[in-house]
Parts: structure tokens; sequence; C-alpha cells
């Protein structure tokens, strides 16, 4: 588990990024009050998601468009063909947690 920053500090529209995890950078957005952890790197091509443009449950990586569903991390088409990993994002005691293992 590592913490992300205070609830308040990501409202919905948002998105953070923790640094130092085992898996290298993880970002949380804020979606309509939900939260998702997401690996912070396209797996197609070096960019960070977290730059990126949210759309209703998808993020489109900034660099080539290529969209990635942030419940499961799947890409919806070129020019990724790999997802990218996914943790579960929570508040516990007013802080955002993501779970890295």
């Amino acid at each position: 588990m590592h913490e992300v920053c205070p609830a308040d500090a990501l409202p919905p529209g948002e998105v953070a990024v923790v640094e130092g995890t085992p898996d290298g950078r993880v970002a949380v957005f804020n979606v309509d009050g939900e939260l998702y952890g997401l690996e912070d790197r396209c797996s197609h091509q070096q960019a960070w998601l977290s730059e990126g443009y949210v759309e209703d449950c998808a993020v489109e990586c900034p660099l080539h468009a290529a969209m990635f569903d942030l419940r499961t991390g799947e890409p919806s088409g070129l020019p990724a063909t790999k997802p990218v990993r996914t943790y579960r994002a929570y508040v516990e005691g007013g802080t955002v947690k993501v779970e890295v293992p």
C-alpha cells in the first residue's frame, strides 16, 4: 500500500501520481468520485498516461491517442496492443491509497 495524497487534494476529474513503487509510477484517477489506479506508462511507447485526456472511464495516451480502460487496463485499439497494470485505489482515514504489490 502506498499513500498518494490527501483525499480532498484529488477531486473528481483530477489525477495524482505516486512514484517509487515497485512497479514504477502509478497514476490514480478520480472519475466521478470513483478511484482507479493505473500504471502510468503507455504500453505502446514512453508516455505518461497521467498527462492524457480522460473521458468516461478511459484515458487517452497523450502521445499517440491509444485509449486504455481505467477499470481493466485494456487498450481499445491501435497503436497500443498490450494492457497496462491496474491497481486498487481507495480512501482510508482521509488519505488516498493505492495497492501496489
